[in-house]
């Protein structure tokens, strides 16, 4: 079995000083921090303005900055091979390109490019180091934790609290990814990024901006959370995320609603087209789905949360289509193997499942995963054992 770890975090801030340093020929001032995200409900629901249920995860991003007098931006990652240097001009829309516009978007948002009424902050030249423990195209969210790390250093780096400043990193992540980046996602990612509590699920309502932590009550039920990498690559800006999110926006006009939170089940399925009926079907039952699945939760009811997880995955497999073999794979033979429930996480297209485990039975089911993929001749998948973390943080460094 292959288990990604989430590295200590002492280890990881001392391997990342050291290699900025020898990088850029000076000690970093500030670094940030921000987690992935495994969501245990709520897929595609968050652009329709309707209720998720993600937990942080322990592998995270790290983020070391230094400011520089010269307007220069430069952006390197332990994790890729080639970095980006321009100027903080280019970091606005049509600059950066590839996996440093995520970076240097946030630069942007937070400074140049703050929306009206907001005062955009006095963001200087800066050197920055990435490192990163959280898996790359597996739909745990490792755009919106490098977005969130950048975004937590450069406003301690500004002299700004962090935990004072959730509102505004939110924003200005969400807008980095789709104003320079343009990948249409919603928000989710960098809300729990930002706003998570150990040990906690976050019920993030997009409806109001609510939020709410949510005790998920793993340890008194004897559960764990496993994550299952598959490995199949998990890209937002193909065009398959984004076209169904057209679908949802069509089917909420065609239907005279803001979005499809203000559409019942009924009206769901009086749609004439079926690609657009189905969609809206998943989403629409999607949210009610995490509203049934706080309540399990904190019933401790295990064969609910079963069922609530089949169906999640059932939906999205057949109505949105956003799953695929390796997915459905993952997720039927956790459940074979003793997971409590099971399915496909993420935005789709790839990525990874996630089950809900007995403690007890985390290797096992692991290894039942492992030989299924085998079995299917597929690319032998990674596992994350997942103790939901908390959200964005900074330090100074001495």
């Amino acid at each position: 079995m292959t288990w990604t770890d989430p590295g200590d975090p002492a280890d990881v801030l001392t391997r990342l000083t050291g290699a900025f340093e020898t990088a850029y020929d000076a000690p970093a001032e500030v670094v940030g921090r921000a987690p992935g995200r495994v969501n245990l409900m709520g897929e595609h629901t968050d652009y329709n303005d309707g209720l998720v249920l993600p937990v942080a995860l322990p592998h995270a991003t790290w983020a070391a900055v230094r400011r520089r007098d010269d307007g220069v931006v430069r952006i390197r990652s332990r994790q890729q091979e080639q970095g980006w240097e321009g100027t903080l001009a280019d970091c606005a829309p049509g600059g950066a390109t590839g996996w440093a516009a995520y970076a240097a978007g946030v630069l942007w948002a937070l400074g140049a490019g703050a929306p009206p009424g907001a005062e955009p902050l006095d963001v200087p030249g800066l050197d920055v180091l990435i490192d990163s423990t959280v898996p790359v195209g597996a739909g745990l969210s490792s755009s919106a934790a490098l977005e969130c790390a950048v975004g937590a250093a450069v406003l301690a780096l500004l002299g700004h609290d962090v935990d004072d400043s959730r509102e505004r990193l939110v924003e200005a992540t969400v807008r980095a990814e789709t104003e320079v980046v343009g990948a249409p996602t919603g928000g989710m990612d960098q809300g729990v990024a930002v706003g998570a509590e150990p040990g906690r699920a976050l019920l993030l309502d997009f409806a109001d901006g609510s939020s709410r932590s949510v005790d998920l009550r793993l340890g008194a039920a004897g559960l764990a959370l496993l994550v299952t990498d598959t490995r199949v690559s998990h890209e937002l800006v193909d065009g398959g995320y984004g076209q169904r999110r057209a679908d949802c926006e069509e089917a909420a006009r065609l239907l005279g609603a803001r979005s499809l939170r203000d559409v019942g089940p009924r009206e769901a399925e009086s749609l004439d087209d079926e690609r657009l009926r189905r969609r809206a079907r998943h989403v629409v039952g999607e949210i009610e789905r995490v509203r049934h699945t706080v309540e399990a939760f904190t019933a401790g009811d295990l064969p609910a949360l079963g069922r609530l997880f089949l169906a999640s995955h059932v939906s999205m497999r057949d109505d949105f289509e956003i799953s695929c073999p390796e997915l459905d794979a993952a997720v039927e033979t956790a459940v074979e193997a003793g997971a409590v429930g099971a399915r496909m996480t993420g935005g789709g297209f790839g990525g990874s499942s996630v089950a809900l485990v007995p403690e007890d039975r985390v290797d096992a089911v692991a290894r039942a995963i492992d030989l299924r993929f085998v079995r299917d001749g597929a690319t032998p998948p990674a596992h994350l054992r997942v103790e939901p973390a908390g959200g964005a943080s900074a330090q100074r460094v001495d």
